[in-house]
């Protein structure tokens, strides 16, 4: 049995949403035994974000100023975003674009290791998904940066993945919102029937 087939995550926590006004904020927080530094090459350079990000990236975003594309890995359309880095602090604080959403994240030396934090402009209706897919990437993340790697986990394919089902039913109980039936089923017709 590979790792990838013993890989179960762990319980939603380390999350929560804010709202203001009309835009939704989710906020994931994770602690992983590596390094800032470290954990900064793997939020930039484009051969680290192949290994566990949901997306893939033409160039570095470790600098400010530079536009990058990126392009959502595993949707059911090609969905290519640019994007200029808009922060790049290594390894403390890195901020762009994806899909029209602003995304920050921010990293904090604790003991020998990090802790990653990620604010996510999102859609209210996805919050409960974003947070479960960010969720299994961490996991990736965490053991691609440690050697021991999984593989990338994202889009319809982590829909699919019986952790990922668990995860995004608890973070929408812990969201305290209802959480829509996935996949999407086909609109039904409202008429009255005669």
């Amino acid at each position: 049995m590979t790792d990838r087939e013993q890989y179960t995550p762990g319980p939603a926590s380390g999350a929560q949403v804010r709202k203001d006004g009309e835009k939704w904020t989710l906020i994931l927080v994770r602690e992983l035994r590596h390094s800032p530094e470290k954990v900064w090459q793997a939020l930039t350079d484009p051969a680290h974000l192949r290994e566990w990000a949901p997306f893939d990236a033409d160039g570095s975003l470790g600098t400010v100023g530079a536009t990058v594309k990126l392009t959502t890995v595993a949707a059911p359309a090609l969905h290519v975003t640019e994007t200029t880095v808009k922060r790049a602090e290594a390894p403390k604080v890195l901020e762009y674009n994806w899909g029209g959403f602003d995304i920050q994240w921010e990293l904090e030396a604790l003991g020998g290791g990090t802790r990653l934090t990620l604010w996510h402009n999102i859609d209210r209706r996805f919050i409960a998904m974003g947070a479960a897919g960010w969720h299994i990437c961490f996991d990736v993340l965490d053991r691609h940066l440690g050697g021991t790697p999984i593989g990338r986990m994202v889009g319809p394919a982590a829909a699919k993945f019986g952790g990922w089902q668990r995860l995004h039913a608890e973070y929408a109980k812990q969201f305290r919102i209802e959480k829509p039936d996935w996949p999407p089923q086909p609109a039904q017709s409202h008429e009255p029937r005669k």
